[in-house]
């Protein structure tokens, strides 16, 4: 007798190609989400970096320290491209600390918390800080 050729998967082959892949997804997602949230993060902080190096050069050059922060976003001598955004949306505020005029650190989502939170409620807080 002469065996028959197989032309098709079995089902527990497909399954377990299946399992397989739906592993390796739930190990890969949560890294890539929580890269990128973790690099908008690090983006404000620079932003926020930048924004508070031109106030003190805006110091140097006038003497004073502005009142309003679009005293300075606005002004092309000290952001040609524009003013820089946050990745979250969430505005930058000017607040006087020991005479000086700053911009303060944004307070986002701590890494801690955000490990905690099922992906797709990372993913609705980032929606919805956009919508604001």
């Amino acid at each position: 007798m002469r065996p028959e050729k197989r032309q098709a998967f079995t089902l527990v082959e497909l399954m377990v190609v299946i399992l397989i892949l739906g592993a390796l997804t739930a190990i890969a997602v949560p890294r890539i989400t929580g890269g990128s949230f973790n690099a908008g993060v690090n983006a404000c902080r620079n932003n926020v970096d930048i924004i508070n190096s031109q106030i003190e050069l805006y110091h140097s050059r006038t003497g004073t320290w502005p009142l309003d922060l679009e005293k300075v976003t606005k002004d092309p001598n000290y952001f040609p491209d524009g003013p820089p955004e946050c990745p979250f949306s969430t505005p930058y505020i000017l607040v006087k600390t020991d005479g000086k005029n700053r911009v303060p650190d944004h307070n986002h989502l701590d890494k801690k918390e955000v490990k905690k939170m099922p992906i797709f409620l990372i993913w609705l807080l980032e929606l919805l800080s956009k919508l604001k």
